[in-house]
């Protein structure tokens, strides 16, 4: 399968090549990122963990298997991130970029677990509110936030480019707030001696994580059952493509994600039966460059001419 990408800077379209996806992802910053994020992410667990047991807080446990989760899809996004640029072979053709979209919809229903637990556990202790020292709930959340915001900030540039990428930047800006609510918890709890407060935060927490979880979860169901990626408009592509000289028709159009990042078209380009080879090569090169411009990176055409009697019932596309 030829590439568009090395002959697209010959033609005079050297204008367009502003567009945002033309600026692949750097991946030794992304890379860089989740390790960093991982590391950082893990010692603060290990703080919760430690002062939640010291002290019998269970929103800093609660939040602690939260954080955990949050490692694991970390850890889970870099090794899919990994084996995305593993090179294809006899077996897998297209290689391992489907893991990215595999690993999304796991982070999504991970997530949506652990908010059934954080639930089930805040609803208990709303009942028998325990005595808790607000203060060191206060000052561990407070490291939280801190860690948390700073390692979002390491996906902010690249968020937009990839759906594992934004996961990771949705949960940790999550734990952000999370561990803010908590040190607002753990100050009320100082001053009122309510401690019912730490089990209703843990709650709306839980509705924090629900609610930027359910897009994610969304995408990467639409992304594994192949459906057309977030952003392309299948009929936006045909009327384009028709419009480039010389293509007559243009149908059994196929678009797909082959990752987070990347997609693929299949489809038939119908011409007249006089168009000789050197306009057909052209004419290819042309389609190309255009489905490129609509982040379309991979595309296979089959060239039909008009005068070949179509048996398919869908040669072109019917209004339905």
């Amino acid at each position: 399968m030829e590439h568009t990408h090395a002959h697209s800077h010959t033609h005079s379209h050297g204008h367009a090549h502003g567009h945002h996806h033309h600026h692949p992802i750097n991946l030794k910053h992304v890379s860089n990122a989740f390790i960093i994020g991982i590391i950082l992410n893990f010692l603060f667990v290990i703080a919760e963990v430690g002062a939640g047991l010291h002290i019998h807080s269970l929103s800093l446990l609660s939040d602690a298997g939260h954080n955990l989760a949050d490692v694991a899809s970390l850890a889970m996004s870099l090794i899919a991130f990994r084996l995305a640029k593993v090179k294809p072979n006899e077996k897998y053709t297209y290689g391992y970029k489907k893991t990215t979209v595999l690993v999304a919809l796991f982070n999504a229903v991970i997530l949506l677990l652990s908010i059934g637990a954080i639930g089930y556990e805040a609803i208990h202790r709303m009942i028998s509110p325990e005595p808790l020292p607000g203060k060191t709930i206060s000052i561990i959340a407070a490291i939280g936030i801190f860690i948390n915001a700073i390692t979002a900030l390491l996906f902010f540039r690249s968020k937009d480019h990839d759906l594992n990428i934004k996961s990771a930047f949705l949960h940790l800006m999550a734990d952000a707030v999370v561990s803010a609510g908590l040190v607002i918890g753990g100050i009320l709890i100082i001053y009122t001696g309510f401690y019912w407060i730490d089990a209703a935060l843990s709650l709306l927490v839980g509705a924090v994580i629900l609610f930027s979880t359910w897009s994610l979860l969304r995408d990467s169901l639409r992304l594994s059952l192949d459906a057309v990626p977030e952003g392309i408009d299948l009929k936006n592509v045909q009327q384009i493509v028709k419009k480039i000289n010389g293509v007559r028709g243009f149908h059994h159009i196929h678009i797909w994600a082959l990752s987070t990042n990347e997609n693929a078209l299949t489809a038939h380009v119908v011409v007249s039966k006089d168009t000789d080879m050197d306009k057909l090569q052209h004419m290819k090169q042309e389609i190309k460059h255009e489905l490129l411009h609509l982040n379309i990176q991979h595309a296979t055409l089959e060239i039909e001419t008009e005068d070949v009697n179509c048996e398919e019932a869908d040669c072109e596309p019917k209004k339905s």
